[in-house]
C-alpha cells in the first residue's frame, strides 16, 4: 500500500483494488498504529512529489485527439421545395492541449491542498521568526496631534 501511495496513487483508489482493505479500515488501523501512520504519512509525501514529477511528464508529452467537426452545406431542392443538404463530417488529429492543462492544474491544486507549506503560493499576513512585520513611516503628524489634545486639555482644565 505504501509503495503505491509513494507513486501518487491515492489510498482510496488503493483500497478499490481487490485484496486491498476498505479505506475506512486503514484509517482506524493509522489511529491505533503510530508506525503505521508514520509510514503511510511519509510515502504520502513521497507521492506528491510523484504527482508534481507528472505535472512535468504531462507539460512535455503531446496528447493527440480526435476533433470533429460537422457542415452542412446546401445541394440544392427537391420537387417540393425543401432544400436538401449535404453533411460533411471532418476528422483531424490534434493535440489536447485543454485536458493537458487541465490535468496539471488539477494536479498543482491538490498538492497545494495536500502540502501547502510545500506546493501552495506561500502569502504573509502577519509577520514569523523568518519574515516579521517591520512598520516604518513618519508619526511626526500623531504626535503634534497628541500635543494638540494634551494643550486643549489642559486649557480647559
Amino acid at each position: 500500500m505504501c509503495e503505491q501511495l509513494s507513486e501518487g496513487i491515492p489510498l482510496r483508489e488503493i483500497c478499490r483494488q481487490e485484496g486491498y482493505p476498505a479505506w475506512r479500515t486503514v484509517y482506524d488501523w493509522m489511529k491505533k498504529d503510530k508506525d503505521l501512520s508514520t509510514a503511510i504519512a511519509y510515502a504520502r509525501d513521497v507521492g506528491y512529489d510523484a504527482l508534481a514529477e507528472d505535472c512535468l511528464l504531462i507539460a512535455d508529452t503531446l496528447q493527440f485527439g480526435e476533433e470533429v467537426t460537422e457542415t452542412e452545406t446546401p445541394e440544392g431542392e427537391d420537387a417540393e421545395g425543401n432544400t436538401l443538404t449535404k453533411k460533411t463530417v471532418t476528422i483531424r488529429k490534434v493535440d489536447m492541449l485543454g485536458h493537458r492543462k487541465l490535468q496539471i492544474e488539477t494536479r498543482l491544486k491538490l498538492l497545494a491542498k495536500f502540502n501547502p507549506k510545500k506546493y501552495g503560493d506561500r502569502t504573509i499576513h502577519a509577520g514569523d521568526d523568518e519574515a516579521p512585520v517591520v512598520v516604518e513611516g513618519k508619526f511626526d503628524m500623531f504626535e503634534e496631534l497628541i500635543k494638540g489634545y494634551k494643550m486643549h486639555r489642559l486649557m480647559n482644565e
